[in-house]
C-alpha cells in the first residue's frame, strides 16, 4: 500500500491581463472543468507545488506566481477518501494566481485532462465545477 496523500492542495488560476482564464476538463468525471490543481507532496512547500502543477498540467513556465494568501477547507469526497489516512476527512487548498502576458499555448497531461480552453472571466466563473474555484475567479474579478 502506498503512503497516504497529504490533505493539502493548491489551486492556481492562470489568467491574461484581459482576464481570459485557462480552464482544464478532467478526464473523470466528464464535464468537470477547473483551473490547475494538485496535491502537495509531503515536505513540499506550497509555492513549489503550485509551480510543479502548472508545469505538469499545462507546460507553461510558472514565472510570476502570486500567493493570494487564501486557504479554503473542504470535505474530501467519499470516492477519494481512500487516498488519505483513515482519520482524514478534510483538505486545505491554497490559492495562487499566475498572470501571463497573453493567451499561451497549452500542453495538457492526457492522463489527467481531456481538453483545455481560455475563457472570459464571467464564462469561467459559470463553467468551473468546484465552489473554491468559483470563489477564486470571483476574487480575481472583485
Amino acid at each position: 500500500m502506498s503512503e497516504p496523500r497529504r490533505p493539502e492542495s493548491v489551486l492556481v488560476v492562470i489568467h491574461t491581463p484581459g482576464l481570459e482564464c485557462l480552464l482544464l476538463e478532467r478526464i473523470a468525471p466528464v464535464g468537470f472543468w477547473q483551473s490547475v490543481t494538485g496535491t502537495l507532496k509531503w515536505r513540499e512547500a506550497t509555492a513549489d507545488c503550485a509551480a510543479r502543477e502548472v508545469r505538469e498540467e499545462t507546460g507553461i513556465e510558472p514565472d510570476g506566481l502570486v500567493d493570494a494568501g487564501v486557504k479554503q477547507r473542504f470535505p474530501i469526497l467519499p470516492e477519494w477518501r481512500d487516498r488519505y489516512a483513515p482519520d482524514v476527512t478534510e483538505n486545505v487548498e491554497h490559492l495562487w494566481y499566475l498572470p501571463v502576458p497573453k493567451i499561451l499555448p497549452v500542453t495538457i497531461n492526457p492522463d489527467e485532462h481531456s481538453q483545455h480552453r481560455w475563457a472570459p472571466l464571467e464564462e469561467a466563473i459559470t463553467t468551473v465545477t468546484s465552489w473554491t474555484n468559483r470563489a477564486a475567479l470571483e476574487r480575481l474579478r472583485d
